[in-house]
C-alpha cells in the first residue's frame, strides 16, 4: 500500500471535483434544454429563485463561483429572454437587484421538480452520512 501525502490526496480530490463539475454541467444542460437554458443560466435562475433576499449581479456571482462579468453576460441574456427583471437598489445607485419574472419563476419551479427526480436517482446508492460529510468537506474547501 502506497501512503500518499495529504497534499497529493487533496490534488486528487480537486481533479475528481473538476470531473464531477463537467458531468454536472452536461446533466444541467440536458435537463434545462427544453426551457432554452444552459446549466450556467440555470445556476443563475436557481440562485435567485432559492435566495431569501434580493441579490445583485455581484452577489449572484459569489454564490455561483463565477466572475461578475460572466454572470452579468448571463443576466443580460436572461433579461432579453424575459426570465429576469431589474429592480432599483436603495443601497446602491448602479448595482440593481435581479429578480425572476413570472416566466422565470415558472421555469425555476419546473426545473426544481425535474432536479429532485434526478437527485433521487443519482443519490440512491450513496449513504446519507457520506453525502453529509462530503458536503461539509466541500464547504470547508470553498471557504
Amino acid at each position: 500500500m502506497i501512503i500518499q501525502p495529504k497534499h497529493e490526496i487533496f490534488t486528487l480530490v480537486v481533479l475528481e471535483v473538476f470531473k464531477v463539475v463537467g458531468q454536472l454541467n452536461i446533466d444541467g444542460d440536458n435537463m434545462s434544454r427544453e426551457f432554452n437554458l444552459t446549466a450556467s443560466r440555470w445556476k443563475v435562475l436557481g440562485t435567485i429563485g432559492l435566495s431569501k433576499q434580493l441579490l445583485t449581479v455581484s452577489e449572484i456571482s459569489r454564490h455561483v463561483g463565477q466572475s461578475r462579468q460572466a454572470v452579468q453576460r448571463l443576466v443580460d441574456i436572461m433579461l432579453d429572454d424575459g426570465l429576469l427583471i431589474m429592480e432599483e437598489n436603495p443601497n446602491h445607485k448602479r448595482a440593481k437587484y435581479i429578480k425572476l419574472t413570472k416566466l422565470g419563476q415558472k421555469i425555476h419551479e419546473r426545473l426544481y421538480v425535474k432536479q429532485i427526480d434526478w437527485a433521487k436517482k443519482y443519490s440512491a446508492d450513496i449513504d446519507k452520512k457520506n453525502l453529509e460529510r462530503t458536503l461539509e468537506v466541500l464547504k470547508q474547501i470553498s471557504r
